[in-house]
Parts: structure tokens; C-alpha cells; sequence
């Protein structure tokens, strides 16, 4: 694994980003318990959140308060933490470093997929969300779909709120790969 896939996806979503506007902000979106709002910080934070990982081997604690990037350029503190994320995972040694995430040390060869996988996937909620297209690099999100077939652990399914993904949703094969992933994860296509 490398640090190409993490790039795409964050590509990905900085293109649905840039065509978010604030009116949206309080509408709802597939992750039932947040808002559009919410999942800009989300992913805003994500890339931080990953950076920090990657650089360190331990992920961040959470701060007393989230920070809401809405008020200020969010895209641009989008793109900043994503190259910051991608180049501490092309760093000598990453993707054989153990890396101290809330779920367990994985090496970097795999967290840097789970960082992708949540990256391209809320780029996809986004999308949903703000009502553009869901068909987001198929390439992309038939690599990732499969990688998550093979790996993703039924552990992390649930309720909304209590865990990251809930309950595989049956989508048509004939649907976009981007589709076939979100309803992989739980989400409503």
C-alpha cells in the first residue's frame, strides 16, 4: 500500500468540497447524527488527525473543543492537512511503522487505507449530501471497496452514533463503485 490512494481520495473530496456553499451547512447528510456542518469538521479534522499519526505513531487526543472549520476556509485548511497527511505517509518508513490509532496499532501500510477508505467515503456523504453526483473515481472506489471486503471487520458495525459504519446496505452491481462502497459501509445509496 502507499500513500497514492490517500492522495486520490482526498482529491476526491476536495472536489466535492469546493462545490459545498454555506446555505447547506445545516442539512442533513447519510451519517444520520451529523449535519453537512459536521461532516466538513470531520473530514477537515481527518486530515490532521491523520497527518499527526503518521508523523508521530500515535493519534491525537481529542482537544475540549471541536474546532469548527466552517467559519473560516475550510477548503484550504482541507488541502493544507491533506498534503501534510499524504507527505508524513511517503516519509522513509511509514508504511512499516506501527501506529497507535483508538481501535489498536496497525502498521502504516494499512492505516494509511483506513484513512483513504474515510476520506473518499465522506467525500461521498458530502456529495450526497449537497446533492452532487455520487460517482466519484471509479477507480478509486472499486480499489478501496474491494480492499474493504476483504478486511473490514464486522466490530466496527452499529448503530449510528455508537460505531463508525453500520449495516452493509444491498446495492445493485450495475450501480457506481462509489455507490457499491457507501452501502458497503452502511450508507444509503
Amino acid at each position: 500500500m502507499s500513500a497514492d490512494r490517500l492522495e486520490r481520495a482526498f482529491a476526491s473530496t476536495a472536489a466535492v468540497l469546493a462545490k459545498v456553499n454555506a446555505e447547506q451547512f445545516d442539512d442533513p447528510t447519510p451519517c444520520a447524527s451529523w449535519r453537512v456542518r459536521d461532516l466538513i469538521n470531520h473530514v477537515v479534522g481527518g486530515t490532521t488527525f491523520f497527518a499527526v499519526t503518521a508523523e508521530t505513531g500515535t493519534s491525537p487526543g481529542r482537544g475540549s473543543q471541536p474546532t469548527d472549520f466552517t467559519v473560516g476556509d475550510y477548503r484550504a485548511s482541507y488541502q493544507q492537512g491533506a498534503q501534510r497527511a499524504v507527505t508524513a505517509f511517503r516519509a522513509e518508513g511509514a508504511m512499516d511503522a506501527l501506529m497507535s490509532v483508538p481501535f489498536g496499532q496497525l502498521p502504516g501500510s494499512v492505516f494509511v487505507n483506513i484513512a483513504a477508505t474515510d476520506a473518499f467515503v465522506h467525500g461521498w456523504d458530502l456529495a450526497k449530501a449537497t446533492g452532487q453526483s455520487t460517482d466519484l473515481d471509479p477507480e478509486l472506489a472499486g480499489q478501496l471497496l474491494a480492499s474493504a471486503q476483504r478486511s473490514f471487520p464486522d466490530t466496527m458495525r452499529g448503530d449510528d452514533g455508537k460505531a463508525p459504519f453500520g449495516a452493509p446496505v444491498e446495492v445493485a452491481e450495475s450501480a457506481a463503485a462509489a455507490d457499491r462502497l457507501a452501502g458497503f459501509l452502511g450508507r444509503q445509496p
